[in-house]
């Protein structure tokens, strides 16, 4: 079975959003076995969208299209796809009385052009919307089926999760799995060429590298006549990565992020952090501060943006800063220390670099200086970012938690995977 996705809005032309739905939808679709061959964006036009679905109808066998399905007028996904399969639209009342009761929860009384997104195409399929105003439409024609879906992610998402996916299952004749492999502290290409043979060498699973901002994933996927018998092939695939990486790896679980891992390895060990920044201006806090349960373990952080906030908060000495300039491995140093002086944290983490998009105290923009200190023991890393500052700050954010979680497995030398080894 083929599917192929339209993403409608002019928003999405223009490029004022991003196209975050079509990613996600190709991605899900390959986990169910189904192949994508065709995506496309078309803004708010009748005429264009009604040639687009016309189209997709003819070579694909499932049309998905995300969008358009506001009260306003500009909404047209769904007159058009109606008028695509020649059907008129009629009032779904169980649509009618969920907006109805979506209203009435947040005290709002709906405005008449609400209603409109009660009308589904005849004979069709409403699909219940628990996180906003517009259903989901299902049409079933002979040769293809189209879905529609609302266009922002919090809706989206929920409703592919919770009913798309099963709807799409049943039309999946093999079952694809796919496992993440994780990894931190090492380049794509040094990646690739550990695996280079089985790379080479691959068939049923496949393997793939991705190079994501300071880390590398490997996605393992497997193809068979059910969930259960593809595991079976992934497994090995997966313990063969994870001899060959060893602690670069910091999950296998596609729902772990990096800021996780490190708070996870935090508090199986019982140590507190806390943080100095100066080019990242409090984006590593950011990061481990989105992670639930962070407060067992982060105690507090400093933006020291200027010199003198270096020297008033953290203690950085003057005849370090003239020797040596705020961007150094001496300064970075220095930031750690005075940071276990008034905090006493088990592992403290010290960020100073020029983000750019100048030169600043003669060193290039890229040039990156992270300490961590873990009980005493301080390791000063230095980095060169590419990019523009954003990218650079946060390639700065990723090579300091890998920094941190490598010292943390290397002070605790029986810890692997963030868990205490038997003795």
């Amino acid at each position: 079975m083929t599917v192929e996705i339209i993403c409608v809005g002019t928003e999405i032309l223009l490029g004022n959003i991003v196209n975050t739905n079509a990613a996600y939808m190709a991605e899900k679709l390959a986990g169910i076995g189904l192949s994508c061959y065709y995506q496309s964006v078309v803004g708010d036009n009748e005429e264009r969208l009604l040639e687009a679905i016309n189209v997709a109808k003819k070579r694909s066998d499932i049309v998905i299209l995300s969008g358009g399905l506001g009260p306003t007028e500009d909404d047209l996904t769904k007159e058009t796809a109606a008028k695509a399969c020649k059907r008129k639209l009629v009032m779904d009342e169980d649509s009618r009385l969920a907006i109805e009761n979506y209203f009435a929860v947040k005290g709002v009384k709906p405005t008449d052009n609400n209603w409109k997104q009660a009308l589904i195409p005849e004979g069709a399929k409403a699909v219940a919307n628990h996180n906003g105003t517009a259903p989901g439409i299902i049409i079933e024609e002979t040769d293809c089926k189209i879905i529609l879906l609302p266009g922002p992610p919090g809706e989206l998402i929920p409703m592919f999760e919770d009913s798309i996916i099963p709807y799409l299952e049943s039309f999946s004749d093999k079952a694809l799995v796919s496992q993440t492999v994780k990894i931190c502290g090492i380049g794509e290409s040094s990646v690739e060429n550990m695996i280079k043979d089985m790379i080479d060498s691959q068939t049923n699973p496949t393997i793939a590298t991705y190079a994501k901002i300071g880390e590398v994933h490997i996605r393992v996927t497997a193809s068979a006549s059910d969930k259960k018998e593809a595991k079976k092939l992934i497994k090995p695939v997966v313990k063969e990565l994870k001899e060959r990486f060893g602690n670069y790896v910091y999950t296998t679980d596609d729902k772990i992020t990096l800021e996780q891992s490190v708070v996870d390895l935090l508090l199986a060990n019982d140590l507190t952090v806390t943080a100095a920044e100066s080019c990242t201006g409090g984006m590593f806090s950011a990061r481990l501060i989105n992670v639930p349960g962070v407060s067992e373990v982060y105690k507090t952080g400093y933006v020291t943006y200027s010199n003198k906030s270096k020297r008033k908060l953290l203690g950085v000495r003057k005849a370090v800063i003239d020797k040596h300039g705020v961007i150094s491995a001496k300064a970075a140093e220095e930031m750690v220390k005075g940071l276990n002086l008034i905090t006493r944290a088990d592992v403290a983490v010290a960020i100073t670099g020029n983000a750019g998009p100048m030169a600043s105290e003669d060193k290039a923009v890229g040039l990156v200086y992270i300490a961590c200190g873990i009980k005493g023991k301080i390791t000063v890393t230095e980095a060169h970012f590419n990019g523009n500052r954003n990218k650079i700050r946060e390639s700065a954010v990723a090579a300091a938690l890998s920094l941190m979680r490598n010292c943390i497995l290397e002070y605790y030398s029986r810890v692997t995977f963030g868990n205490k080894s038997e003795e």
